[in-house]
């Protein structure tokens, strides 16, 4: 059984057609890659499976459940978590404040105590707190706990939001453009981070990204959309080379 399944989805706002009948599985502890040119439909399929749109035909299936009607704090809770293009964190809160408060859904306390620190909630918090540490550490960003966001550079501030993410405890981790803003080298890095994560944490991860190199080194299996369809999928190097996502995407030849 896949871990999470796309069902002949599709969404229309008005008479725009963004998604046609995708389709689309994702197995245990796989990176799963999709790529395609902008408004090709990704981060659309992002928000139909987390639940910030609701498709107008089709299934979103989590372990075979259909969550295709569940809100997004119910499917963060089964264990689905996600990165924004635009970076997803408080920015005017420090990076530790970010990842503690990530971590809302695990707290063991009612918010009431919490607002009125009450002793109880004490050695909760500390839990909390330690949890954050260590995944900073991971991510090589301990140095960084005590920076606001806002003050950060773009692509550290990318890095802070997958930690973030870390902290909600995901089975599978959904990245968009997670090298956004990072040049060759970083994205290199970031490929090796996310290789490490996937076995350190047993994730599955499903990304977007432009850096197609990046994506095609740690992708089990690629899919490129276009137009809100999806015209190649498989292998990467065989969906990179493919002559259809090389003349809609890649503006290169064929190598």
């Amino acid at each position: 059984m896949s871990v999470l399944e796309i069902d002949d989805v599709s969404i229309h706002f008005g008479g725009v057609k963004a998604l046609q009948h995708i389709a689309l599985r994702v197995g245990e502890w796989e990176i799963v890659g999709i790529i395609g040119p902008n408004g090709a439909g990704k981060t659309t399929l992002f928000n139909c499976i987390t639940g910030f749109y609701t498709p107008t035909s089709g299934t979103v299936r989590y372990r075979g459940k259909d969550i295709s009607n569940l809100p997004v704090h119910a499917r963060t809770a089964l264990g689905l978590g996600r990165t924004f293009q635009n970076v997803g964190l408080v920015k005017n809160g420090t990076v530790l404040e970010n990842l503690r408060t990530a971590q809302h859904l695990q707290v063991g306390y009612e918010p009431v105590s919490g607002i009125l620190g009450a002793p109880s909630t004490f050695s909760e918090e500390r839990r909390v707190t330690e949890r954050a540490g260590q995944i900073l550490e991971l991510m090589n960003l301990e140095d960084i706990a005590h920076e606001r966001v806002t003050d950060l550079p773009y692509g550290m501030q990318k890095r802070a939001e997958i930690a973030a993410v870390l902290a909600t405890d995901p089975d599978v981790l959904l990245l968009d453009e997670p090298g956004s803003g990072m040049g060759p080298e970083e994205a290199d890095e970031l490929g090796d981070l996310l290789l490490t994560l996937r076995k350190d944490f047993a994730l599955t991860i499903v990304m977007i990204d432009h850096h197609v190199p990046l994506v095609t080194r740690i992708s089990d299996y690629v899919y490129c959309l276009n137009f809100g369809e999806v015209l190649a999928e498989g292998a990467p190097d065989a969906v990179r080379n493919h002559p259809e996502v090389v003349r809609a995407y890649l503006g290169e030849e064929t190598v």
